[in-house]
């Protein structure tokens, strides 16, 4: 498969991960190696996490965890293959340092510490603005 990125594709970011509207926390991928991976995210008022005008740190969680997730689409993506439906198997450490707000646009960067037998071992980075607002390091789970 080709090399689409860049991209803000909403359907093909969607078609790199099983979560489906309305709870969608990606929309973009800035770049990609086996090791890493640069998502991106605009926080709207439609979104289920969105409460008085505030981002929650459940959805800042899912958005780092999607983000996970579309690392794993995309490498399936470049292989030709579908997806695996994965889960959070753990989150060793979460902070979140500020909340988003309705128009922020979040960009996580995705960490691979380690990868075996279908389990991911993650640190995750998300930033506005090239300064950090959540930290955390999770596992995932493919089945």
């Amino acid at each position: 498969m080709e090399n689409k990125l860049p991209t803000s594709d909403q359907s093909f970011v969607e078609s790199l991960i099983p979560q489906r509207f309305p709870f969608v926390m990606v929309n973009s991928i800035a770049a990609y190696s086996e090791t890493e991976l640069v998502s991106g995210f605009e926080v709207k008022e439609e979104n289920i996490f969105v409460q008085d005008g505030i981002f929650q740190a459940s959805g800042l969680v899912e958005h780092q965890a999607q983000s996970v997730a579309l690392h794993t689409g995309y490498k399936y993506y470049l292989l030709g293959k579908e997806a695996p439906t994965g889960y959070i198997g753990a989150i060793k450490t979460f902070e979140a340092i500020q909340l988003p707000k309705l128009g922020d646009k979040l960009t996580s960067e995705v960490s691979i510490i380690n990868e075996m037998m279908g389990v991911t071992l993650v640190d995750i980075v998300t930033k506005i603005n090239d300064e950090v607002i959540a930290k955390s390091q999770m596992k995932t789970v493919v089945m």
